[in-house]
């Protein structure tokens, strides 16, 4: 992955939407600009989007052609400087698709996340061996030690759900069906539903299962998503915009207008309203467990 890719998530997208709404408020299209900076309008939509780092340089040149003030000039060309700055997760840069860095990056700064999942165990809540089945199987040309590297990526991200400064809250929507999947074998299923049963009940975790009698749900249409919200100002604004993330099996998708949040979140609602309780689903998982153990 090229090093531009392992810069801060945040700072990251910061800076491009400010260095976005100065464009606009300049009435420059992205293809305008692009030219009077002599690049590319894919390193502009790139730069825009947050997915590469800057320079402090090339910032006070584009706040110099949309007529930004010295002050806020200043201002994001210190935010550039701390687009430089690394996650934990860059030794596993070369391992990390491209964009998901982003994801990695906007995971480890939520302060809140919906999770809806209907075939899958989702990543954050895997046990070792139910990740590397669903690893190995994604990636069958890889050898062992780069299955071993992106299974350690993996559980190195779980680290943010029992951190003990401000871990997450975490509202999981799981389909019935996923439980019922014999991913690996049933000793791997029941280690995996006992430690979602152990998860459920930490302070910031609430996971809920969508029985099958519930029929349709949103999320049937709607596929694996993550609503992530981040941490408030002082003055009660967010630090970030709520952002959904959906994996798509060509590729992420990252959505933070307001109209695509509701949406979202009114499907998540739809999900949560439909599914058994907190205990009732502690209860199905630690069932389900003893069922995949007797085979």
């Amino acid at each position: 992955m090229a090093e531009a890719m392992l810069g801060s998530t945040v700072p990251r997208r910061q800076l491009g939407r400010v260095l976005r709404e100065l464009r606009t408020d300049a009435r420059l299209t992205l293809k305008l600009a692009a030219k009077k900076l002599e690049w590319s309008e894919a390193k502009m939509w790139r730069i825009e989007s947050g997915l590469t780092s800057m320079r402090s340089h090339d910032v006070q040149t584009m706040c110099k052609i949309y007529g930004a003030s010295a002050e806020i000039t200043e201002a994001l060309m210190g935010l550039a400087k701390e687009t430089k700055a690394r996650g934990w997760w860059h030794s596993f840069g070369d391992i990390i698709p491209e964009g998901f860095d982003v994801f990695i990056g906007l995971e480890g700064a939520a302060s809140q996340m919906s999770i809806y999942q209907g075939d899958l165990v989702p990543g954050l809540f895997q046990t070792e061996d139910y990740a590397r089945i669903i690893i190995r199987a994604a990636h069958p040309d890889k050898d062992e030690e780069e299955i071993k590297r992106r299974v350690r990526l993996r559980l190195a991200r779980q680290n943010m759900v029992t951190r003990v400064t401000e871990p997450p809250l975490l509202r999981v929507t799981l389909d019935e069906a996923l439980l019922r999947r014999p991913i690996g074998g049933g000793a791997v299923m029941a280690e995996q539903l006992r430690h979602l049963a152990k998860l459920s009940q930490l302070d910031n975790v609430e996971i809920r299962v969508v029985p099958t009698e519930a029929g349709f749900h949103q999320g049937l249409s709607a596929g694996p998503f993550y609503i992530l919200r981040f941490p408030v100002n002082g003055d009660g604004k967010e630090t970030e915009p709520p952002t959904v993330y959906a994996d798509g099996y060509t590729g992420d998708l990252y959505l933070d207008r307001p109209t695509e949040i509701e949406r979202y979140d009114a499907g998540f609602a739809d999900m949560w309203n439909k599914s058994l309780s907190e205990g009732a689903s502690r209860s199905l998982l630690t069932k389900l467990a003893g069922s995949h153990e007797q085979g």
